[in-house]
């Protein structure tokens, strides 16, 4: 059964946990949703997850308990090496709101290593000569355990002549020797077969074995011995190769070739110490061959060894330290852990888009990184743990504004001269309904023709939403609530308000307000009008009117009297035209006769009077042809026909008395043919009438021959003035006032004729306040 032991650190929001190294997949090491203060079922809602780093983590993090599991192996020799303690930073997110929390898991050692040796069989050769106490190195064995479980103790197999020599607990500087307890004598025992045995400090303990085959030589029997056991030297990485690191020296009080040295690296050198340095054979001198790196490693432990000449040859040993310095050679890493995009542009300040992991390959001041962000605004860092940062929000955002950030994320480390790095973020701001619709104008003025068939274009509006998608997406109506009250019939002028939505939620509005003129069109022909009536008018004249229609059909008569001076008004001919403005505006031409004729015709008042004074000679009737016609275009005109009767004066104005009671007349002779000639109250109506007609023509005599005794009225008539008004805002004629006329017979009261053209024009509407 695993001991897990968890222990929850609240300052920094920290959880810290540890679990034995080889612990199997799947155990528990610690109520991570718990420690963290979630509630049950809220590390699954809130995706409590562990945040990727750059060397596997082995564990995980359960959804549903939200419990940190282990997931795979956890061997602390392969993640920590020899460090001590072996702690795994972890990053854990949790959403809604976005939350970062820092795990730290230390992997705790068991004894699982058991000591091994570098060779299974050491061979070595020591001198028949060598006196007692002699000490002859050995290489210990190495343990990849830490603590207690890599302390090593050496035993070796019983013997009288050797003893072994174990100084110090440093890995690296610890000595081991074989310690020669009894002369040796090559005749008696040539070769000696001891097993070294390492054990560790674990609980069980764990045990390495290596043969020690010792030869034992004749002769040279003094190895070469260094000054020093132990040599220490620094250097900094990335050093220029061939530089001297170390002269070794030793000595060797044999004579002759037993004394000539040679220096080499021990056979128990590393590979990788053969390929970073190089020995003179001759003068020991040690230089560099490889490049240097701290970050890679940061000491060396180089065994070397003076071989001498003799046969055979003694060697003696020695160790040479390696330190490197380090120099500030890496520049600061960003890396982008996690990014929250897009943005919503209401988003509140403080808001978190991103996480960053910051980290320097340097050690000291060269690897202490200051971070910070370019542009400062809207975004900055916050430090929410050594090397980890969140990019937050510091101002209101306004996508129509900036619609993207590029943000560029710098550091710079603390060495000299200091080295910086930067990593660009993309930020992308997404859009919300904060913008209305927007027209160029408030008011548009609008020209539009009468007769449009329905659907036709009259115009076109646009508004404007610096919205995106949905938001800026604009629909149009026509709000019958606005100014001018909505639509109204057969008008002229039109105001109303079209609005302007936009799809959000909630939708937006904006409002514009269109002034619509209606345009006339020369569309209507001139209608003409009966009489005014049919009772007597100047000069004895009698007009009898047929209706008129569009085409002109129909006949007037009138009389007038032989002898009427120029000038005197006859008929008049009245019309009307249903446009308005200038398609309004009549016009009279005589169309027959041509020529210089009795009569003419008032070119705007429709007035026909005499051109001259009349005579028998111009016959007993004339037939005038009238055009009535606009000043449209194309202009459109109507007919009038006109016969006038030339009799003599008192002729004249029995004709016009007879005129008023012809109705009478024409409606009692009716009323005789209907009843039947039997009747005798026939006979009384007839007689009536006949007194009736006698008693008028008597009547008329009497008017004649007072008129031909007293002096003729005098006949005022002219044109008055033309009054004609255009609206500038339509371009059109509004409406024109054609001719006045005053006309006077004797005593009796002057009559005045109007023709005013129907404008159909609002006044313009009032300007804005």
């Amino acid at each position: 059964v695993l001991v897990l032991q968890a222990a929850w650190a609240v300052a920094g929001g920290q959880v810290r946990y540890s679990v034995p190294e080889e612990a199997k997949a799947g155990t528990v090491v610690g109520r991570l949703a718990q420690d963290l203060g979630l509630e049950a079922g809220e590390a699954e809602a809130r995706r409590l997850r562990l945040v990727a780093q750059g060397r596997r983590a082995s564990v995980e993090v359960s959804g549903a308990s939200g419990a940190l599991l282990v997931s795979s192996r956890l061997d602390r020799e392969e993640l920590c090496g020899k460090s001590a303690p072996c702690a795994l930073r972890l990053e854990v997110l949790v959403e809604r709101p976005l939350r970062v929390f820092h795990v730290e898991l230390e992997v705790t050692d068991i004894n699982d290593n058991a000591p091994i040796f570098s060779v299974d069989e050491e061979a070595l050769s020591i001198a028949e000569s060598s006196l007692p106490g002699s000490r002859f190195p050995l290489e210990g064995a190495s343990d990849a355990d830490i603590g207690a479980n890599a302390q090593l103790s050496y035993t070796l197999s019983p013997t009288e002549y050797f003893s072994l020599d174990h100084q110090g607990s440093n890995d690296q500087s610890a000595s081991l020797g074989l310690i020669l307890t009894k002369g040796l004598d090559r005749e008696t025992i040539p070769i000696h077969r001891l097993v070294l045995t390492a054990t560790d400090g674990g609980r069980p303990s764990l045990t390495g074995t290596m043969e020690l085959v010792i030869s034992v030589l004749d002769a040279n029997d003094n190895p070469p011995q260094f000054n020093q056991s132990v040599y220490k030297v620094k250097v900094l990485e990335g050093s220029e190769l061939g530089a001297l690191l170390v002269t070794l020296s030793a000595t060797d009080p044999d004579d002759g070739i037993n004394s000539d040295i040679t220096y080499l690296f021990s056979r128990h050198a590393s590979t990788k110490v053969k390929e970073m340095f190089t020995i003179g054979e001759t003068k020991g001198e040690i230089r560099l061959q490889g490049k240097l790196d701290y970050e890679e490693m940061d000491s060396y432990e180089i065994p070397v060894e003076a071989r001498d000449k003799g046969s055979p040859p003694l060697s003696g040993h020695c160790k040479l330290l390696v330190e490197v310095l380090d120099v500030n050679d890496n520049a600061p890493e960003v890396w982008v852990t996690s990014l929250s995009v897009p943005v919503p542009e209401d988003a509140s300040v403080g808001t978190v888009v991103a996480l960053l992991s910051v980290s320097d390959r340097d050690s000291g001041a060269n690897g202490r990184v200051r971070c910070w962000v370019w542009p400062a605004s809207p975004f900055g860092l916050e430090a929410t743990f050594a090397g980890s940062y969140s990019l937050v929000l510091r101002e209101a955002l306004d996508r129509e504004r900036v619609s993207e950030y590029e943000v560029e994320v710098r550091a710079e480390d603390g060495g000299a001269p200091a080295l910086r790095a930067s990593r660009g973020v993309r930020v992308p701001v997404s859009d919300v309904n904060d913008n209305a619709p927007a027209f160029a104008q408030a008011v548009y003025t609008v020209l539009a023709r009468e007769n449009n068939a329905a659907g036709a274009e009259l115009a076109r509006l646009w508004a404007r939403d610096p919205d995106e998608a949905g938001n800026g997406r604009v629909s149009y109506s026509v709000w019958e609530g606005g100014v001018g009250g909505g639509w109204r019939a057969a008008s002229s002028y039109v105001s109303f308000e079209v609005r302007a939505v936009d799809a959000g939620e909630p939708p937006l509005c904006g409002n514009a307000t269109v002034q619509l003129f209606v345009l006339d069109e020369n569309d209507n022909a001139p209608a003409l009008l009966p009489p005014a009536g049919s009772g007597p008018e100047a000069g004895g004249v009698a007009a009898e009117a047929a209706s008129s229609s569009v085409s002109g059909s129909g006949t007037l008569w009138a009389w007038a009297a032989w002898g009427a001076p120029a000038g005197q008004v006859v008929a008049k001919i009245r019309a009307v035209d249903a446009d308005s403005g200038y398609n309004a505006w009549l016009r009279y031409e005589l169309w027959e006769p041509r020529g210089k004729g009795p009569f003419r015709v008032g070119l705007y008042s429709g007035e026909v009077s005499t051109a001259r004074a009349l005579e028998e000679a111009d016959g007993p009737r004339q037939r005038l042809v009238i055009v009535v016609r606009d000043h449209g275009e194309p202009a459109r005109s109507a007919t009038a026909t006109l016969s006038v009767s030339l009799v003599e004066a008192a002729e004249a104005a029995l004709a016009a008395a007879a005129g008023s009671s012809s109705s009478l007349s024409r409606s009692a002779a009716g009323a005789e043919l209907g009843s039947g000639a039997a009747s005798a109250a026939t006979n009384v109506w007839l007689v009536v009438a006949i007194c009736a007609v006698s008693s008028l023509f008597l009547l008329a005599v009497v008017l004649y021959g007072a008129s031909r005794w007293a002096p003729r009225a005098a006949v005022l008539s002219g044109p008055g003035p033309t009054t004609l008004v255009c609206a500038s805002e339509v371009g059109s004629w509004s409406y024109s006032q054609r001719h006045s006329r005053s006309l006077c017979v004797a005593d009796g009261p002057g009559k005045s004729d109007l023709m005013v053209f129907s404008p159909n024009f609002p006044p313009p509407p009032p300007g804005p306040a």
